[in-house]
């Protein structure tokens, strides 16, 4: 399973406009909270979320949804001081969390982030209030509706003479390589955006683009579009601004990687689709 994703939880978009339903779910006994301290997940000793009683007189309560038919809620209109990075600590976390509690925690990160960093309305710029069940925010000034946003991201496995183009960024841990990846800009395709970011990051031309997944990647509210694509010819010109390196790496190498052979590269976490996708690419 592709990390951050096959939680059932039920969204319950119908009843979001309901002042009532959601009264209700905040007075249901069995309604629960997914508790964060700030953007980060307290894990019990099993590794999994931890899930508090719901306060019904809490006035910060975004709902999720309903999880195995209990309400769930997240707290947090945000006040912009979250930290928006990534820890070491939570990437640990992640890595031995129960797959449907990575997606789920994926769900209230990005949610509380969003109203953390959207507190004025962009239209008029008046602060804005929470609306929705927490899923919108409307600003009284101008009665604009903003609702939470996701950025589309490209991340593709570039091919050529059965070997895959890997490079690095120099914020990542020593060692550790993966897919080249960037975001889809205003007016591009998917296609498009593969052959340029490819282009601007390694200096190679690409052909062939083939969809192979989704992910939605909270850090802090992405989808990421994987792809594959094959290269004209595995020349590297790499932009130093974006990678601090790549190469080209055989399937066998690939392999010992993802088995956990660090001796030519570290793969990407196991929660992350450039894994999946380097999966996809080594079986072919």
């Amino acid at each position: 399973m592709i990390g951050f994703t096959g939680v059932a939880l039920v969204r319950a978009d119908n009843e979001r406009d309901d002042p009532a339903a959601f009264a209700r779910c905040l007075a249901d006994p069995a309604a629960r909270l997914l508790v964060l301290t700030g953007l980060e997940p307290p894990v019990a000793e099993d590794g999994a979320l931890q899930l508090a009683a719901m306060d019904p007189a809490r006035r910060d309560a975004l709902l999720l949804g309903y999880l195995e038919g209990a309400p769930l809620f997240v707290a947090g209109e945000g006040d912009g001081s979250a930290p928006a990075m990534r820890s070491p600590a939570l990437m640990a976390a992640l890595a031995e969390m129960p797959a449907a509690d990575v997606a789920l925690y994926g769900i209230a990160r990005s949610l509380v982030d969003w109203h953390s960093r959207h507190g004025f309305c962009a239209r008029c710029g008046h602060a804005s209030v929470v609306a929705r069940g927490g899923w919108a925010r409307s600003c009284p000034g101008c009665g604009a509706l903003h609702f939470p946003r996701t950025d589309p991201v490209v991340i593709m496995a570039v091919e050529h003479d059965d070997r895959v183009l890997l490079g690095r960024q120099p914020s990542w841990p020593a060692g550790r390589y993966s897919a080249l990846a960037g975001f889809v800009e205003v007016g591009e395709s998917i296609e498009e955006a593969v052959a340029r970011e490819v282009l601007e990051e390694a200096g190679v031309a690409v052909a062939g683009v083939r969809y192979v997944a989704s992910q939605p990647w909270p850090f802090p509210s992405q989808l990421m579009i994987a792809c594959i694509a094959t290269a004209a010819d595995d020349a590297l010109r790499i932009d130093a601004t974006e990678l601090e390196d790549a190469f080209w790496a055989t399937r066998d190498e690939v392999r010992a990687a993802l088995a956990g052979d660090t001796t030519r590269f570290i793969a990407p976490p196991g929660h992350a689709i450039a894994r999946s996708l380097l999966m996809a690419w080594v079986v072919g």
